[in-house]
């Protein structure tokens, strides 16, 4: 009796031990001698058990930095849209003016120079008519003074995606449906000229990223990072306006060769990482893991497994319940 209850204390307390990630991190020395015992279950046991494989492909990975965000309130920029817009239908309007008061203007002077009208009524008309020719003058210094300020705070992309007429590229945002982010860079990095996409995520777990698209370099940066700043968009969801976000951004350096897991796969048990791998259609091994890097849906890991190998996905945890009772001592039932 005995040993099945200390079977049934280490089964169960396994899933109280907490979890904790961490980039390249070393648990145990790869070179030590580990005793690893292999689990056999036919194939009717693993199809019961809900056991499942993944067949892994090799995969490249940069190294990465962190930086900050947040999700930036649009409503200056659609303020400036507005006025802007007001703007045109002005223009609009005292161009109709301008052309009609011109034509006026023509009419009134060849009566007068006939003799049909009035000097007076003349020079009313030529006042109208250079009147209404400044007002539209007017109207075009404000329209492109609107566009010099939406430029100077929102940089030239945005700028265009606000004020042009026919562009739909605002839309989204004004669904919530995406949001404008803006990430700032450590003062001593540089946003690498290939970089269209990145990860980023508000809870800071590196797992949970999700990608933001490039826009365009942001025309201010933060008072605190003084890094260089940029644009970027992500889908909408969960994004409120004013999170602080931490973004992932890729180094200008060699790719790393390895394997990419999925977050299923990997387990913890007496604080060491591992995996369980299908050596053959019904053994399995546990592999410790010494670096691993979590990335977006997953692990990236440089070493310890190879491409080709079958790496349980579903079903770890009874694997690692039948390790742990094979380890138990034999001992007499009293």
């Amino acid at each position: 009796m005995k040993k099945w209850l200390l079977a049934y204390y280490l089964i169960f307390n396994f899933n109280l031990i907490p979890y904790a990630f961490a980039e390249d991190e070393s648990h145990e020395d790869p070179k030590s001698p580990t005793r690893q015992l292999t689990i056999k279950l036919d194939t009717d046991t693993q199809k019961s058990s809900g056991i499942e494989t993944l067949t892994l492909e090799a995969t490249r990975h940069n190294t990465e930095f962190t930086a900050h965000g947040k999700v930036i309130n649009l409503q200056p920029l659609l303020a400036l849209r507005n006025r802007y817009l007001q703007t045109l239908t002005e223009q609009s309007s005292a161009k109709a003016r301008f052309k009609q008061s011109e034509q006026s203007f023509i009419r009134q002077e060849d009566l007068y120079l006939h003799g049909a009208s009035s000097k007076r009524s003349f020079q009313e008309q030529q006042a109208l008519w250079e009147a209404n020719k400044a007002q539209a003058e007017a109207t075009d210094f404000q329209g492109k003074a609107v566009i010099d300020e939406t430029r100077l705070l929102w940089g030239k992309e945005l700028s265009d995606w606000a004020l042009s007429s026919n562009s739909n590229k605002l839309n989204p945002f004004l669904t919530n449906k995406k949001k404008l982010i803006q990430i700032t860079l450590p003062s001593n990095k540089h946003l690498p000229e290939s970089i269209k996409t990145l990860f980023i995520e508000a809870s800071g777990d590196r797992s949970k990223a999700h990608k933001a698209e490039f826009i365009s370099p942001a025309t201010q940066t933060e008072t605190v990072a003084q890094g260089e700043s940029y644009y970027f968009q992500v889908e909408g969801k969960n994004m409120l306006t004013g999170m602080n976000l931490t973004a992932w951004i890729p180094e200008q350096v060699e790719q790393r060769n390895g394997v990419t897991i999925p977050k299923s796969a990997l387990l913890w048990h007496l604080d060491q990482a591992f995996v369980y791998i299908q050596v053959n259609e019904d053994t399995f091994m546990r592999r410790t893991l010494a670096m691993y890097t979590p990335i977006a849906g997953g692990y990236f890991v440089p070493t310890a497994i190879k491409p080709g190998e079958h790496i349980v996905t579903k079903g770890a945890q009874m694997l690692l319940s039948e390790e742990l009772k094979k380890q138990i001592p034999a001992e007499d039932d009293d």
